[in-house]
């Protein structure tokens, strides 16, 4: 038998079945992306990632900035989530009939209301296939002050919330 890599239609079927948090991430332009590939890397030094495709339109933008934003939406940032991740369109005119935004350090878009925001210098990129992973280091940091307040979650092709057990 040989082993061989599995075919994009299993690998997205799998995939399908893990959750994930969604992020959005900014850069100058502004421009912006819907991400689930987000994760921390290291803690020392605090180091996170996420990837995004080479044939993005927000990829060109984030490929020369030098900074980035990646905010943990909420539950109730579904809106937000979609409009970040619909092709084709000026996504932070669609992201202004449902947020609001302003210019963080050195530009970059930080969105309004939103559970978590690291705001952080790009340190390398990794190609990987048809994606290129960006490495980053947080320069500032904020977080919702609700303890109650959940993260939005993608699985299964659907955006959803977790739910507390107390």
């Amino acid at each position: 038998m040989t082993i061989g890599a599995i075919d994009s239609g299993l690998f997205r079927r799998v995939l399908r079945r893990h959750a994930a948090a969604v992020v959005v991430v900014t850069a100058p332009g502004p421009t912006g992306f819907t991400a689930t590939s987000f994760t921390s890397v290291s803690l020392d030094p605090p180091l996170v990632s996420f990837s995004v495709a080479k044939t993005a339109s927000a990829w060109p933008s984030v490929s020369s900035a030098p900074l980035v934003a990646v905010h943990v939406l909420t539950a109730e940032q579904e809106q937000v989530a979609r409009a970040f991740a619909t092709p084709g369109i000026d996504r932070f005119a669609a992201y202004e009939t449902v947020g609001s935004w302003h210019p963080g350090l050195e530009g970059v878009p930080l969105l309004d209301g939103v559970l978590a925001v690291l705001t952080c210098r790009v340190v390398n990129h990794v190609e990987a296939g048809d994606h290129v992973i960006v490495i980053a280091s947080p320069v500032h940091a904020e977080h919702h002050d609700d303890d109650q307040a959940t993260p939005l979650v993608y699985h299964d092709g659907s955006y959803t919330a977790l739910r507390r057990w107390l």
